[in-house]
């Protein structure tokens, strides 16, 4: 099948879409990926969005939600066009769309994940099949509801020696361990560059961290390191999983711009290092996607904090900025075909189960 993965990260910096072919099992061929940065007025629009959410205490219509819903609606039908434009692709030829949709507020131990953008209204808008939704059956089964693209991972990583481990450095970080006989495990390890975007942005007005230059200037701050640290969530056996806003920039305010930058992005790799801990056995390799892999500060304090050496996943020709876009696309051909894409070591789901809920264009 022809697929359009569509993710709109917890970063809030734009839509990530990726057309592959694949049967949802071995068989993966990327064919294009780009992405699409939001405006300035939508990313403010999307952050109010999720402040508010942040707020309820279990998910529920108010204007500023909808519109922020109606928003990515918008935008993402817009990426998809762009997509098949650039793939020289007309939609009749596209078999589904899997849209994540946009994450204002993720509460496993509430019994509720959240979110937000209608996928029958982009199914309607494209003209193409779309599953969206594909986190809160997994909750509602006892699940964590994240990470969902462990199943996309083993299927990349089906000929590479085994143990491995697919670390992904994105507003959160989660890593995926492959085991010899294919056992899988999955989890949140800890905030990835989602901090330290929110101190760069506070303190020098900069969105991110380009390649960890102020982090590189600064002195990482021990005390606030440790203080950091010391929270039994790290302790927690996997699986488990996070909200980019569980944790926050409190405990560096004081610090220098560049001390803060070191000492966030030190936290990132510490945690790495904690959730090596939780694995069955020490990979052979840790493989590094998401935007963290462009940092190499980030790189080189977490090969100090774990022993290892993270290894983009471009050297092996994956590219790293698309993977969760790709993933998205290949769960919705599982969807499709009633396949799983959670799994008790993944999301700690009882037992392996699919997830999405599939939303057909309307007739005219």
């Amino acid at each position: 099948m022809l697929a359009i993965g569509l993710m709109s990260g917890t970063s809030l910096d734009g839509v990530d879409a990726a057309l592959i072919e694949t049967d949802g099992e071995a068989l993966v061929r990327p064919i294009a990926f780009r992405t699409e940065p939001y405006s300035d007025s939508a990313r403010a629009e999307l952050a109010e969005a999720t402040a508010l959410a942040l707020t309820f205490d279990r998910p529920r219509a108010s204007p500023p939600i909808v519109a922020a819903g109606e928003l990515i609606v918008r935008t993402h039908a817009m990426v998809v066009q762009k997509l098949l434009r650039d793939a020289g692709v007309a939609a009749a030829a596209v078999d589904v769309i899997g849209f994540h949709g946009q994450t204002v507020a993720h509460r496993p131990d509430r019994g509720w994940t959240w979110q937000i953008g209608d996928g029958q209204a982009l199914a309607d808008a494209t003209g193409i099949v779309t599953v969206s939704d594909f986190r809160s059956a997994d909750v509602a089964a006892g699940g964590q509801g994240a990470p969902l693209i462990p199943v996309y991972h083993a299927a990349l990583a089906a000929d590479l020696e085994k143990p491995v481990a697919i670390l992904n450095l994105g507003g959160v970080a989660n890593i995926t361990w492959i085991g010899r006989d294919g056992a899988l495990v999955a989890f949140d390890t800890g905030p990835a560059n989602g901090l330290i975007d929110s101190w760069m942005e506070a303190e020098t007005g900069q969105r991110y961290d380009a390649n960890g230059q102020m982090a590189a200037s600064g002195r990482v701050e021990p005390t606030v390191l440790d203080t950091m640290m010391d929270n039994g969530w790290f302790d927690l056996a996997p699986p488990k999983s996070l909200d980019r806003n569980d944790f926050t920039v409190q405990p560096a305010r004081g610090l220098s711009a560049a001390d803060g930058a070191a000492t966030l992005t030190a936290f990132t790799a510490q945690t790495v290092a904690r959730a090596l801990d939780h694995l069955p056995e020490r990979p052979r390799r840790l493989l590094v996607a998401g935007g963290g892999r462009h940092n190499a500060t980030m790189l080189a304090m977490i090969a100090s904090a774990t022993g290892s050496t993270p290894e983009p996943t471009d050297a092996l020709g994956w590219d790293g900025d698309a993977l969760e876009a790709q993933g998205f696309a290949y769960m919705a051909v599982r969807r499709l075909g009633e396949r799983a894409i959670c799994f008790p070591g993944t999301t700690g789901v009882p037992a392996a189960m699919t997830g999405g809920v599939v939303h057909r264009p309307s007739a005219g």
